[in-house]
């Protein structure tokens, strides 16, 4: 396995070298039939020579692109193929070489990470170079589906669906994009009819296709007396789609049925005034409607691109969506996702911010890159653009932070020419191609960004990172995280997050008994974030009593328990900050309107800010996403000795319902206190107050209670039968806390149909209990959590089969007083 312990490092050679993938094969129809035969590449990872029969007939550069190559005269009954690679690094450090009137930073990763240089000079996967996240793995190789295509008048390359809703008609209508190669050297002229039975349409068009590559565009207005049903975010209504069948008939009689999904819905990404605020907002709507957006940033799901399957997308994406996301950013450091990926977006609700792959450097913007880039767009766009999850086409990551912060130390005398070249790639190219591909949806040149305010600064602002305009990207791993006053009061969160590690079952997979310690030179090889091993246990330090064990495999898990408490419980207030600052403006700042944290999944087995580890398992910040993302939620802070409770919902409805806070001291499990305030107005789609008391009196009015000696917790509840999670607000860090018990923790497991309950009994109030059943695939219903009552009830979907017994086997309990 080259993710066991440190075969990143022993299989560099690999990279380094030169590859040549070739074989044999029978052409199985008769070669002298045909006009026009293509040697089709859907993906070639990166840089190679394609030869048939010792002939080249083409080359790549593009990992992004979809190659065609032209081998009518080429082909033969008996062939042979060859694609001869060069090594990606070497390509790169060439490509580095040969630009010579200026250099592109960076030119190499920080040796933490243990990569490799020049990946901006590439158009290949950048993190494939290594990232502070993941292994350098420069993969050479077919990446993607490879074809013979043979035909000889005409061939459908692309075809696309866009909704649009047209305002004075009040109508849907459906743009309907096909793209051909042409090979006869006169029009073809012919009939389409598009049918969409459930939305009672149906309509002919005659069509004349031009030689060459000849597009046909058709407008299908949808019938008004038919309902719509439109696509919505997880969370927000129904994700329907309807059957289209597009049958292309033209001369000679060759037919061409396409059959497809439409989806309806509109997208639009408003910048306006707000009152009381400099700056502009930035927020989603979807089908009119506001949305806050609620989810978390995606990343190649392995190194090994061949080895993410269906299951694999399914399972990560459905953990998103189980943990009431709806959306994801496709980050623009891996690759653009497999179309599955898209398909099961579409099918969950899940929408996507879709970076183009650049990131966290400069590129160049000679005429050959521009060209490849180009291309890449054009295909990428035409590919991916008939998905409603997608919203937003964004150019880049942190790229124009790069030049405004100077990252790379460029002398301000020199800043102009990568200005330029700045702009000329996002904007004179790529925002050009995708407004003319696209009309359907939102484009912004770099994320973080000031979005219409960096436009009018000529793409470039000088401070992308402003909170009163477009989105901001935060890190901050020194100061206290519990401290919500930390965090930007932002119009929209997109990156932000902490490390943890992943649990002792996934990282035994590529370990051994050796590298179980938290200083291991396995624990630190593993690390590619810069200092990022001590930075976990600063911050665990700052609440929590650090692991003392004298039995070192002990320390190690209790260590890994305490980084994923720690990641959920800080990525929690945070979050829960940017969902309570949706409906406010304090000092200018506010209506924060998206939450999406980093990361959501690994590339392999490490310390990461992931809340899914690598082959699916949650984290514990992953059962906490599950609340601090609920559709309903009370969340508290507490600012100057007052505690407030915010009611935060995503619901279209406004409620009454009834707030229960109840105070319990640490070393009981009977509550001392509890407060209940009913007709509680919760109002739909926003953050309001419901409570207020300060820190003082409730303390008095609670038996005396100390900060040290209670902890609050709460919920909101209506007669519906609606009912928020229950949250916690701890009132002084947990290493101060008094009467806190070892808890007697025990549970008893029995199934029920596909599902396995286990019943849990404590003998004290136990913060953060941790199920964990090993290697088990599958997840909990909650996870983490306070336990404040002598029993609960927790559900266990099992993701492939699994027995009582085998789950009894496995089971460990453990909660913060099980750390000494």
């Amino acid at each position: 396995d080259p993710y066991y312990r440190f075969n990143d490092v022993v299989y560099r050679w690999i990279s380094l070298d030169n590859w040549t993938y070739s074989r044999t094969f029978k052409t199985p129809f008769d070669v002298r039939k045909w006009h026009k035969v293509n040697l089709v590449f859907e993906g070639v990872d990166t840089v190679a020579q394609v030869l048939i029969n010792n002939i080249t007939v083409g080359r790549t550069d593009n990992m992004f692109n979809r190659y065609s190559f032209d081998i009518t005269s080429i082909i033969k009954e008996v062939n042979f193929v060859e694609v001869r690679f060069l090594s990606a690094i070497s390509y790169a450090a060439e490509q580095s070489r040969c630009h010579k009137a200026y250099s592109i930073p960076p030119a190499c990763p920080p040796p933490v990470q243990k990569g490799e240089c020049h990946a901006n000079f590439i158009r290949k996967e950048q993190c494939s170079f290594s990232w502070d996240w993941g292994p350098s793995f420069p993969t050479q190789g077919i990446w993607k589906d490879v074809r013979i295509e043979a035909y000889n008048r005409y061939h459908l390359i692309y075809f696309t669906l866009t909704p649009f809703f047209v305002k004075s008609a009040q109508q849907w209508s459906l743009e309907i994009e096909s793209i051909f190669d042409v090979v006869s050297s006169k029009p073809v002229s012919g009939l389409v009819t598009v049918s969409i039975p459930k939305l009672q349409t149906q309509q002919t068009y005659s069509v004349k296709l031009q030689p060459g590559e000849g597009s046909i565009v058709l407008l299908v207005n949808i019938n008004k007396s038919a309902t719509v049903e439109t696509w919505w975010p997880n969370g927000h209504g129904k994700q329907t789609g309807y059957n289209v069948t597009t049958v292309f008939i033209m001369e000679a009689g060759y037919k061409i049925e396409k059959f497809s999904k439409a989806y309806f819905r509109t997208v639009e990404l408003v910048q306006d005034p707000i009152p009381g605020s400099p700056g502009l907002s930035f927020y989603f709507r979807i089908n009119g409607r506001p949305i806050f957006i609620k989810g978390s940033n995606w990343i190649p799901a392995d190194s090994f691109q061949d080895r993410v399957t269906y299951e694999t997308l399914r399972r990560l994406l459905k953990s998103a969506a189980d943990a009431n996301m709806n959306a994801l950013r496709v980050w623009g450091g891996g690759v653009y996702e497999q179309d599955e990926f898209y398909d099961i977006c579409d099918e969950l609700g899940i929408m996507i911010w879709q970076d183009f792959m650049f990131a966290c450097a400069l590129y160049p913007a000679d005429q050959n890159y521009l060209e490849s880039v180009r291309a890449e767009v054009t295909h990428q766009v035409r590919r991916l653009k008939s998905h409603p999850s997608i919203i937003l086409w964004s150019g880049n990551n942190e790229n124009e932070a790069a030049i405004a912060s100077n990252w790379f130390s460029i002398p301000y005398a020199d800043r102009g020419v990568y200005i330029k070249d700045y702009v000329m790639l996002y904007v004179k190219n790529i925002r050009e191609i995708v407004l003319t591909e696209d009309k359907s949806r939102p484009f912004i040149a770099s994320s973080p960004t000031n979005g219409l305010e960096s436009v009018e600064e000529g793409w470039l602002s000088q401070n992308p990172y402003d909170t009163h305009y477009g989105d901001t990207h935060f890190y901050d791993y020194s100061n206290d995280c519990w401290d919500w006053t930390l965090y930007p009061k932002t119009r929209f969160a997109s990156e932000y997050g902490f490390q943890s590690w992943p649990s002792f079952s996934t990282l035994e997979k590529v370990s051994s008994a050796e590298d179980w310690s938290y200083t291991s030179n396995f624990s630190l090889h593993r690390q590619h974030h810069e200092n990022g091993n001590d930075e976990m246990i600063q911050q665990i330090g700052r609440h929590f009593k650090l692991p003392q064990s004298t039995d070192p495999i002990k320390k190690f898990k209790d260590m890994i328990y305490l980084t994923q408490v720690m990641q959920a419980q800080c990525i929690k207030t945070e979050t829960e900050f940017y969902r309570f600052s949706q409906s406010e403006i304090v000092k200018g700042e506010g209506h924060t309107m998206g939450a999406l944290y980093w990361q959501l999944n690994d590339i392999w087995q490490a310390p990461s800010w992931a809340s899914l580890e690598y082959g699916g398992k949650w984290k514990l910040l992953h059962y906490f996403a599950q609340n601090f993302f609920a559709p309903l939620l009370p969340v508290a802070y507490e600012d100057r000795g007052v505690l407030y409770i915010y009611g935060v919902s995503d619901l279209h409805t406004d409620h009454q319902l009834t707030l229960r806070v109840t105070v319990h001291i640490w070393s009981s499990l009977e509550p001392v206190c509890t407060l209940v305030k009913d007709n509680v107005t919760i109002e739909a789609q926003s953050a309001v107050p419901i409570y207020k008391e300060p820190i003082n009196d409730l303390l008095k009015r609670c038996r005396n209670c100390t900060r040290k000696s209670c902890v609050v917790t709460f919920y909101l509840v209506g007669k519906d039968g609606l009912h928020s999670p229950t949250n916690h607000h701890f009132l002084s860090s947990l290493k101060d806390a008094v009467g806190l018990e070892k808890a007697q923790l025990s549970a008893t497991v029995s199934q029920q149909g596909s599902i396995y309950i286990f019943d849990l009994q404590t003998t004290a109030i136990a913060p953060f209990v941790s199920l964990d059943v090993g290697s088990i695939k599958g997840r909990f219903n909650d996870n983490g959590f306070l336990m404040i009552k002598k029993r609960k009830v927790v559900v266990f979907y099992p993701w492939e089969p699994t027995t009582v017994e085998a789950l009894e086997k496995s089971l460990s309990l453990t909660s913060l007083m099980d750390v000494v």
